[in-house]
């Protein structure tokens, strides 16, 4: 394969639906949540699409909208078919009683007439039929391109199956990194299976550090030495390496979130490297991947 060819096959991610998903993209998870950083947030986002990471995922929930409204200032003027706008509906929104006017909201917000992608963020108490039904209903009246899941684990995943319309699920948001592998025990596989793709939020971890669901930091990637090993062989960033620890599966996008401007070069030449044997072994000893089902971690 060319080289041009190679690398663009790199960058995007082909969804069940026939279309394209770009591989990386840019998270809001935190922001708008201090506004004396507002313009900091709203130059790394521009910045980073003109590192050409055109993919911005963000969320109702996220500082109670005021994260879309962040990305809609980010974006304005810029053209619209070269954005991959992705946002998320709570669970006790999922149903023709409020996911049609939550929808609008972003809309509203993120200043634009479609999403390129709409996920229901956690299963909670969801009707999974009644939400699919709306789904596709906000697909069937041009107001999202696609649909799909976040933080949904196997059993969550069969469910979704088995309501009409289920299948048209084009993607899972699921927390995976170096250190949160659990996935990778039977998530993955049965979705390979039904070529659904994945995209990792905190592919970094929060800033190195993992964190469990109560919120309390648990370890932090970046000082583990084998990990600091691995990029000094290899020349790069910490955060390089753990983000192309997870790009390194041709089924994942990752949206790591990054304000400073030296940290989104870094992510937007991640997609560029490929990671040994050697290297994943040597991480597998401080981070091994998982012998047996392990909870799904979310946060």
């Amino acid at each position: 394969m060319e080289e041009h060819a190679l690398r663009a096959e790199r960058k995007t991610l082909l969804l069940p639906d026939g279309s394209y998903m770009p591989r990386l993209g840019q998270g809001t998870w935190k922001m708008a949540e201090d506004d004396t950083v507002r313009e900091r947030e709203l130059r790394g986002l521009r910045y980073g699409i003109e590192k050409g990471i055109t993919m911005i995922d963000s969320a109702e929930m996220y500082a109670d909208g005021k994260a879309e409204g962040l990305t809609g200032d980010a974006i304005e003027g810029i053209d619209r078919s070269g954005l991959y706008l992705v946002s998320k509906v709570l669970p006790e929104n999922a149903n023709k009683r409020h996911m049609f006017s939550s929808v609008h909201r972003s809309l509203k917000l993120l200043g634009t007439d479609y999403l390129d992608l709409y996920l229901l963020h956690w299963r909670g108490d969801a009707d999974l039929s009644e939400a699919v039904w709306c789904l596709e209903s906000l697909r069937q009246q041009g107001k999202i391109r696609r649909w799909g899941v976040s933080n949904f684990d196997v059993a969550d995943m069969e469910d979704l199956w088995k309501v009409p319309d289920g299948r048209n699920c084009c993607v899972n948001q699921v927390l995976y990194n170096l250190g949160t592998r659990g996935v990778e025990y039977d998530l993955i596989p049965w979705q390979r299976e039904r070529k659904i793709p994945f995209m990792a939020y905190s592919p970094v971890g929060q800033a190195g550090a993992l964190v469990t669901q109560d919120g309390v930091s648990k370890a932090r990637i970046v000082n583990d030495e084998n990990v600091k090993e691995v990029a000094r062989r290899r020349g790069i960033s910490v955060l390089q390496l753990l983000l192309a620890f997870v790009l390194r599966l041709e089924d994942f996008a990752a949206i790591p979130k990054a304000v400073g401007l030296s940290h989104i070069d870094e992510n937007a030449a991640a997609l560029d490297i490929t990671l040994t044997e050697e290297d994943l072994e040597q991480l597998s000893e401080s981070f091994p991947a998982p012998k047996s089902k392990v909870d799904m971690e979310k946060y």
